[in-house]
């Protein structure tokens, strides 16, 4: 069993937002329907992701097919339809599926869902228990409801790009987004606890919801301590948290260092993350200099954070005595929290990464063995699913008819000729 089994899911998400909250639905056990546009003349149809390469999948042929590894990545678990809601066929189908589904989860701008009659009005007078979510950049309401939403415009409008980066008195200071699209995954994560919520209040009450979720109003709740540091003293002091670098604004010493160079002459770094006063003693006594955990200008964090400028060049100086693994091997037998600072390859070749299973390899139907990242969820009496490798456009438009609906083939074919699906 899985802890979502049964749950029904119709999803017309795209991009990544809305499909990194219905994997992750899936991947617990939810029937995820996922709902494209079927190809049709200038436009490939579906996901856009499907396109959003390379890198494309390998076929078994040697060449590249069209699902790229940005699509692959977000859409495990789920069961892809083509319906083209732009016609009135289209949108009788998605009627008929959303009276028999638990949730409706959908990504479009601010009133296109009510242009085409599937708005959440419209689709609660059919299935009062359905929990429906909306995924938009700045929320159904309020004076930007009408724009599009882009995670990296996310990222700069809502302060995350203000607070990422190399100080800009240093060299390579100024304004830096997260390597990935981190506003549309922490957005995706989010719609998954909502709709969690919402399907446990529709089970005590049989009343579904309209969840509203926006990248804006994520943005702004994920600056966590930065932005309770703003709001409890920063605004009255007139003190704007800025970029740090590697350092942390509360916590120090909290950041990379460059150490001893490899035997090829190449730099090395790595991270310390002395959490408390006790760890900053044990660095202290590894590092052979125990009387800077005594100094009062260090001992206590709040004066380290103080006396930061006087403390990380002192620190700096001392790190670079010593090589990666010799530091690395000392501070980890002390119980001092430390760290490489690994690329990908080394992330994916790391021991506890690849005993932890966050490697998966599936079977599809393009190519015989597809390595993809795994879910991190780990229950021990519902484990997650692994069973449905990423589907190609539409694979199973027959399938979810019949099994949703007892669709006839007559009526399917029909369907397909007016090109509804």
């Amino acid at each position: 069993m899985n802890a979502l089994d049964g749950i029904r899911i119709l999803d017309l998400s795209r991009v990544l937002a809305g499909p990194w909250c219905t994997q992750t639905l899936a991947d617990l056990g939810a029937d995820v329907v996922k709902v494209e546009r079927p190809p049709g003349a200038g436009h490939p149809g579906g996901d856009d992701t499907r396109g959003w390469g390379p890198p494309f999948l390998q076929g078994r042929d040697g060449q590249d097919t069209a699902e790229a590894a940005y699509y692959l990545g977000a859409n495990r678990n789920k069961r892809s339809i083509t319906c083209d809601i732009a016609t009135p066929e289209g949108q009788a189908l998605i009627r008929e599926l959303a009276a028999k589904a638990d949730v409706f989860v959908e990504n479009y701008k601010v009133g296109d869902m009510a242009r085409y009659g599937l708005d959440y009005a419209a689709l609660r007078a059919i299935n009062p228990r359905l929990v429906y979510c909306s995924i938009t950049g700045f929320g159904q309401t309020g004076p930007y409801k009408d724009r599009a939403g882009y995670d990296f415009a996310i990222q700069a409008m809502g302060g995350l790009m203000s607070v990422t980066g190399e100080r800009d008195a240093l060299p390579g200071g100024g304004p830096q987004k997260v390597g990935v699209a981190v506003t549309d995954l922490f957005t995706g994560l989010y719609a998954t606890i909502a709709i969690q919520a919402a399907l446990r209040h529709a089970e005590r009450t049989g009343e579904g919801q309209h969840i509203d979720m926006a990248l804006l109003d994520t943005q702004v709740a994920m600056l966590a301590n930065l932005g309770a540091n703003y709001l409890v003293r920063g605004r009255e002091e007139g003190k704007v948290p800025g970029r740090a670098g590697n350092a942390h604004a509360n916590i120090v010493p909290y950041q990379a260092f460059e150490v001893a160079p490899d035997a090829q002459g190449q730099a090395q770094y790595i991270i310390l993350a002395v959490g408390n006063d006790g760890q900053f003693a044990k660095f202290c006594a590894v590092a052979g200099r125990p009387e800077l955990a005594t100094d009062p200008r260090f001992a206590q964090n709040q004066n380290r954070v103080r006396h930061r400028e006087v403390l990380v060049p002192l620190l700096a100086d001392l790190l670079k005595t010593r090589g990666k693994a010799d530091w690395l091997a000392a501070l980890e037998a002390a119980k001092v929290p430390c760290g490489p600072i690994n690329n990908l390859a080394e992330v994916f070749a790391d021991e506890h990464v690849s005993s932890r299973g966050m490697v998966h390899t599936w079977s599809h139907p393009l190519a015989d063995a597809v390595d993809l990242v795994a879910s991190p969820l780990k229950l021990s009496a519902t484990p997650v699913r692994n069973d449905l490798p990423p589907p190609l456009l539409g694979q199973h438009t027959a399938e979810v008819l019949d099994d949703w609906l007892a669709c006839p083939p007559e009526r399917l074919t029909e369907l397909q000729r007016r090109g509804a699906v």
